[in-house]
């Protein structure tokens, strides 16, 4: 029997419990760099099934940008300081980008009167699955950037990141005729009967 050959996706380097930086240093799985970018790639594997279920191409190109950009802060942040290599940044329009499209669609959805609770059609589940990851990596970055040099921009990249994933999802009801699902306080008790 032939031997096939080995795929290149599995390197057994980080059998041990460590992983690479893009200069190759090693680092322990579990350092904060590394949480701070396998969050942003969490929130960003969500992003990319919400985009699955969206028909709309608009939002869907918009959140494909969203993509790319969430991508650049991961490659960014598996980059040490002091490493020598130049890679992708995020810049001030990049901000003003995502500011642009949270304004459109939260004019588009109407005013928030209620706080709105997570769910609704299949995108907008996502859409706020994805938002709540982005919020847990922005936590991540404020903790590494205590502790060692991280671009503020990338922080509020982030920030903004997942305020459009909120008014995306909102948008996302209103396209599939679901509006929002205001939170109430009161609901009377239900049973949850399977029958």
């Amino acid at each position: 029997m032939t031997q096939a050959k080995k795929s290149s996706i599995y390197t057994r380097g980080g059998d041990q419990g460590e992983t690479s930086l893009a200069d190759g240093s090693r680092v322990p799985k579990d350092a904060l760099r590394v949480e701070a970018y396998g969050t942003i790639d969490e929130a960003n594997s969500w992003v990319g099934a919400a985009i699955t279920y969206l028909q709309d191409p608009a939002l869907r190109e918009g959140l494909i940008f969203l993509q790319h950009r969430l991508y650049n802060c991961s490659s960014h942040l598996a980059t040490p300081p002091g490493a020598g290599l130049a890679p992708p940044r995020i810049r001030e329009e990049d901000v003003a980008c995502l500011e642009e499209a949270i304004d459109v669609y939260d004019q588009q959805s109407g005013p928030i009167r209620v706080f709105v609770l997570p769910g609704g059609c299949r995108a907008a589940g996502m859409l706020h699955l994805a938002r709540t990851v982005c919020r847990r990596a922005e936590r991540r970055l404020v903790t590494l950037a205590a502790r060692e040099p991280v671009d503020p921009l990338m922080i509020r990249f982030v920030n903004r990141a997942s305020d459009l994933l909120f008014a995306a999802a909102r948008y996302a009801n209103l396209l599939e005729g679901c509006g929002d699902l205001p939170w109430d306080k009161d609901l009377p008790l239900a049973c949850f009967d399977p029958a």
